[in-house]
Order: structure tokens, then sequence, then C-alpha cells
């Protein structure tokens, strides 16, 4: 009989928000695959699980996959841990869960701390729908871009975002979608954890204050409020560009006001 491959969430910050279940799969595992075995090392240590430990990254998982899948035909159970929350969020594994579905492999998940949930719960924006787009592209015109392209979307939008890079993401996020109500979350867990909301020009003034950005950060944009108007699609576009406004800059602007994404409102102005 094959083994099988448990997906266990470990805590974000506070080691407490560890589950009495994931400690029992850690300790009963014949394997734990993880992106950092010297991270991974000290949880286990705090808890007192003495288990061998096996790399698991984006720089070896396509080789490592074969290995481990093989291991599990074999009948050896082995858990999959990332440094923090829940794998594959963000986080390496899913080459290596199709392969073991491919293969007849049970997968088991062991839900638990998860950055993404954490936040949502904790920011006063709507949860009732909302998109998870992991990170934001690094450099400004690719992150206009993907910001643009969901423009459109009617729910909350949810990033990770690194320390260096939050205040020209929220001064993108500002020329995008200008009002949307913003939150960023810091280091959920910690010691130091916290949440600053306003627009994103607003929880950018608070961040720029600082001497430094430190910790783990999620950016989520709360949804927009389209604006109601009888004036065709066309006719607010040129109104907006006999008051001198670049045609682009007047497409954006009026895609952003009534909740359409860029390429809706240029397909009608062509």
């Amino acid at each position: 009989m094959p083994g099988s491959l448990y997906l266990v969430a470990t805590p974000i910050g506070n080691l407490e928000d560890i589950t009495l279940r994931a400690l029992r799969v850690l300790r009963e595992a014949d394997l734990i695959a993880c992106e950092d075995t010297r991270q991974t090392g000290k949880l286990l240590q705090h808890f007192g699980v003495d288990k061998p430990m096996v790399s698991y990254h984006e720089h070896n998982e396509a080789a490592r996959t074969q290995e481990l899948v093989a291991k599990l035909e074999g009948g050896a159970d082995i858990a999959l841990v990332s440094d923090a929350g829940t794998p594959l969020v963000s986080d390496p594994g899913y080459r290596l869960v199709t392969a073991a579905i491919g293969a007849g492999i049970p997968v088991v998940p062991i839900p638990g701390a998860s950055a993404l949930l954490g936040a949502l719960s904790g920011a006063g924006l709507p949860t009732d729908a909302f998109r998870f787009c992991g990170f934001l592209p690094p450099k400004s015109g690719q992150r206009k871009k993907a910001l643009e392209e969901l423009n459109s979307e009617d729910c909350t939008l949810v990033f990770y975002e690194a320390p260096h890079r939050i205040l020209d993401a929220l001064s993108d996020v500002s020329a995008v979608y200008g009002e949307r109500p913003v939150v960023v979350a810091r280091e959920l867990t910690k010691l130091h954890e916290e949440f600053l909301r306003g627009t994103a020009e607003e929880v950018r003034a608070q961040l720029s204050a600082r001497a430094s950005v430190k910790g783990e950060i999620v950016l989520l944009i709360g949804k927009g409020t389209p604006v109601v108007s009888d004036t065709p699609v066309e006719e607010a576009v040129r109104e907006l560009e006999q008051k001198g406004m670049p045609r682009m800059d007047a497409i954006k602007q009026v895609a952003r006001e009534r909740g359409l994404s860029k390429r809706e409102v240029y397909k009608q102005v062509t």
C-alpha cells in the first residue's frame, strides 16, 4: 500500500498556532519535506519532534518530486511543510501534489495558520467574495498592468508583498484604484502585529514616515464603488479628453469609476 502525503500548515509567527493534529502528523510521518531544513528544524525542536527532513524548494522541486513520489509509492508517509503557513499558498508543493494524485497516492490537507485568511478576517473589508493574487510583479509598469486587469473584479483583492516594495506598490495602487479602501496587515500573529487602514495614499504616508518597513506583509484592496451614470462610456471618455486629459488616461479613469476593465472601455471607444 502507498503512503500518504500530508500538507501540514505551520505557524506564521506565534508557535501556539500549530494544531494538535499537525503535531501528531509530524511525529508519525516517516519523512518531513520542507523549504528550509534549518527553519523547520527549529519548529520541530521546539515541540520535541525528532524526524528526518529533506529539503523541497523552488530550486530542486522538479528533481525532488520524483524522489518523494517513489518513497510514497513504497509506503512512506511524508509531511510537506513550508517555512510558515499553509503549503502551496505562494509556496512550493503544487508539482508534488499533482504528481502524487497522478500516482494514486492519498493527499491529506492538515489546515492551520494562513497569512491570507488571518489578514482577510481582521482587515475589516468585505469577505463575501475575495480573490487571492499572490505577489504583485516587482516592476511598476507590470504592477500597474496587473492591477488594471483586476479593476473590474467585484471583490476584495488580496496580495502578498515584500517590505522593500510596499511603498512603491501603494503608489501604484493609488494611481490605478484612487480612493478605494486599502489595508496593510503586517507581522500577523507576531509581537508587532498591526493593521493599517485607509486609502493607498493614507497608508503609504503612515509607512513612509518610518525609518524602515520590515516584516511579512499582506496587502488588501476593498471593492470599488462604481459610478452610476447614464452618460455613454464613449461620451464620458470624450468629455475628459476635451478637458485636456490624454486619451489613455481618460480610458483608465472611466474604467476605474465604473468598475470596468480598461480593455472593456477601450473596445467601446475604438
